[in-house]
């Protein structure tokens, strides 16, 4: 399989309300240096995949009031290829869209589809992985994720349970027997226990014809709705097509839509220091603690007789925490969280919450 049929969905429209008060609508936790690294999530997620295809197949689908952050953070991307979205409608329409446009060029093509604002810390592994999933995408008509194999019974992330069955001469790629969302402890417990089941990173990798042979069967209108626009894309009339029939389309998740319902799923399981830092808690994780397991990213900030907290401090201000114990502190300009670290998943709904008492001022 050459590299030049290999794409790249990056999809980057996501507003990061769980990482409240510090990822904010106007600028989202995806254009943010969270780990001090000199470059955002989206960069590195840029950075990560550039080593897979050309930097001319990797598409960036995003709301329209960030094309102006992809374009500054991004400017190895050229106009087609940031793609622009009107409305919110969850990750399948983002998909369908993506596929089409990518059709325009390369019927060809095997797509890697992924979020931006995951962290990956083994770049070889990860690539090792991708082109087990890319050669099976390439071999048949199926659709692959990654799973991560877990070592911990988390409740944030969603499940996929495999079976030991899979394609001849290929032990790394197993089928998927189903999914599960987000499950209580016990649950989750369960699974890691059982050794059957792996967290799903939300990456995916396919053929442009099985993807949309699949969005077909399962997400048939919406299929049909992005078709009646071939002749548009990757011309000047595609925005306002796209503006026409985006607010049209059901918003529901490519899980949703179709990979829960697909008989013709496959799984390649990884561990290569993956984290969707989709919370808080998953960004404690990967930072280095003091000799009480305080994480903490500014030199402004002192914890007495405190343990395993989770402080961010946006600016300088001298922040002096006593006695807390397993707490995230958030201090920005405008705003200050103080959340037990367990209760972290009620984050995004205090934020929905703040935004119909106040407004959006501080969302």
């Amino acid at each position: 399989m050459s590299d030049k049929h290999t794409y790249c969905i990056i999809m980057a429209g996501g507003i990061g309300s769980r990482f409240w008060p510090m990822s904010r609508t106007e600028n989202p936790k995806q254009f943010l240096d969270f780990l001090g690294s000199g470059r955002t999530l989206i960069q590195q997620t840029f950075d990560r995949f550039r080593a897979m295809c050309p930097a001319e197949n990797i598409y960036v689908v995003t709301n329209e009031q960030y094309a102006p952050l992809v374009r500054k953070q991004l400017p190895e991307l050229q106009q087609a290829q940031v793609l622009l979205e009107p409305d919110r409608r969850n990750t399948a329409p983002c998909i369908a869209y993506a596929n089409h446009a990518i059709a325009k060029r390369d019927p060809k093509a095997i797509i890697i589809t992924a979020p931006s604002d995951h962290l990956v810390k083994d770049e070889k592994e990860f690539q090792a992985r991708l082109r087990i999933a890319l050669d099976q995408a390439a071999a048949e008509d199926c659709l692959v994720t990654l799973g991560i194999t877990p070592d911990r019974p988390d409740t944030g992330y969603g499940y996929i349970q495999f079976s030991d069955q899979g394609p001849a001469g290929k032990p790394e790629v197993k089928r998927v027997k189903n999914f599960t969302e987000k499950p209580d402890h016990a649950k989750a417990q369960k699974f890691l226990d059982s050794g059957d089941y792996l967290w799903n990173s939300g990456i995916f990798i396919w053929s442009l014809a099985s993807i949309r042979k699949a969005f077909g069967k399962h997400l048939p209108e919406m299929e049909a709705l992005f078709s009646t626009g071939e002749s548009e894309y990757g011309t000047p009339q595609e925005a306002a097509f796209i503006a026409k029939i985006y607010g049209t389309c059901e918003s529901i998740s490519i899980d949703y839509g179709i990979l829960e319902k697909a008989e013709n799923v496959y799984v390649v399981a990884g561990d290569f220091g993956w984290s969707d830092l989709g919370t808080w808690g998953s960004l404690y994780a990967q930072l280095p603690k003091d000799k009480n397991a305080n994480a903490g990213t500014s030199k402004t900030v002192r914890i007495y007789d405190g343990k395993d907290n989770m402080v961010h401090v946006q600016d300088d201000r001298l922040v002096v925490l006593q006695g807390l114990e397993d707490f995230i502190v958030v201090s920005t300009p405008d705003a200050l969280l103080i959340c037990r670290k367990h209760d972290e998943q009620k984050i995004k709904g205090i934020v929905q919450e703040l935004t119909k008492d106040i407004g959006e001022k501080y969302i």
